[in-house]
């Protein structure tokens, strides 16, 4: 009965930990640009550069309500912290259609990118959206949050402010 306690213990320990190593590091996925292109994930991320990635999805409220309440704020987070927000939708094939009218309805200044086979998704072991990380200069996950609520931009300043310091 110990042993199987303890393998059992074990077992659940592994789960935890294997998914949070394999976050802190970029995976390799092809997505495509917003215009059908398909590109490498890690190529889109710059050297030297915090970024942030907000995964989101046209049938997504708190994701657009996320990405507008960032825009408000984004030019002055370039000017104070040089950082760069990239978007990236996970609506699939049959929906990404509707994204690009979206972005340039809503005249959000992001570079917008599409993961129509969640590739990505699944890499980074997420399931909903809105979910954000945050990529610091060596191009490490130093940040992620699930979820969408007013003052949560405000968390993401703090967390980026730390990294540009």
């Amino acid at each position: 009965m110990r042993t199987v306690r303890y393998t059992t213990f074990l077992f659940a320990v592994m789960i935890m930990i294997i998914p949070l190593h394999a976050q802190d590091q970029l995976p390799q996925a092809t997505i495509k640009s917003i215009d059908g292109q398909n590109v490498e994930f890690n190529e889109i991320i710059e050297d030297q550069k915090v970024t942030i990635i907000s995964f989101w999805a046209t049938w997504c409220a708190p994701c657009k309500k996320e990405l507008d309440a960032i825009a408000d704020l984004y030019d002055t987070w370039k000017a104070d912290y040089d950082v760069e927000l990239i978007a990236i939708s996970v609506d699939d094939a049959r929906a990404a259609a509707k994204v690009k009218p979206m972005v340039a309805e809503k005249g959000w200044p992001y570079r917008i990118f599409i993961d129509t086979n969640q590739s990505l998704m699944r890499s980074l072991h997420f399931q909903t959206v809105p979910y954000t990380i945050v990529v610091d200069q060596n191009k490490k996950i130093v940040y992620n949050h699930s979820g969408y609520l007013p003052g949560d931009e405000l968390e993401l300043e703090d967390k980026v402010a730390s990294l540009s310091e």
